[in-house]
Parts: C-alpha cells; structure tokens; sequence
C-alpha cells in the first residue's frame, strides 16, 4: 500500500536516498517520502533533507516510517512540529510543519541516529 498521493509529482531533493513527491494545493506544497523499507540513518538522512524543503514555509512534509522515529524527535527544537498517526498497516505517518513562532531552530544538518 502506499500513502503518497498518486497526483503527486517526483522530485529531486538534495541528500536524499529515498524518492521525494511534492503536491502543490492552493498555493501550499506537501512534501512526502517513504522511508518504512530503509534503515538507520536513512530515514534521519531523509527526513533533514525534507525538512529543509519546508524550513520558513506554510508547507508540510509527510514521512511514512516503519515506526515513530524517537531519534529524530529528540534533534527537533520547537521550530518543527510533528504530529504522528498510526497506519492500519502497522507504519507510521508523520507530518512536520514549520513553526515561525519558534524561539529556537533545529539544526537540520544533524543526521546520525545516535544521541
């Protein structure tokens, strides 16, 4: 099954490993990867890559993972905001947005998995 709307166009993004879809809407991007079939550091990579896509943006970038990436949350400031929701198939389906309100900034260029 796949979670990436079937309208959405590839992309190249810069960093990836996995393929990038972007759908634009009323004047706003989402932005999605599936990174469920890889492993670490490939969904951190991924989603930093994505992330700079939406830096400063009304836009969003929607990641499907085999799980919540805890890692990835833990290198987040509040310039980031994730909501997660859990798949009928046992993936999971983040979604970031930007924060402009944050009083601090993630530093997107912190892509290993550990600490």
């Amino acid at each position: 099954m796949t979670y990436i709307p079937e309208d959405a166009q590839k992309i190249a993004v810069e960093g990836a490993t996995v393929d990038f879809y972007k759908l634009q809407k009323d004047g706003e991007s989402t932005y999605y990867f599936d990174s469920s079939k890889e492993g670490p550091p490939h969904p951190m990579v991924n989603a930093m890559a994505g992330l700079g896509l939406i830096k400063g943006t009304n836009d969003t970038l929607v990641m499907i993972n085999h799980k919540a990436p805890g890692g990835l949350f833990a290198k987040l400031e509040d310039d980031v905001h994730y909501d997660v929701e859990d798949l009928p198939d046992g993936l999971v389906k983040v979604v970031f947005s930007y924060n402009s309100n944050a009083q601090s900034e993630s530093d997107l260029t912190q892509t290993s998995c550990g600490g």
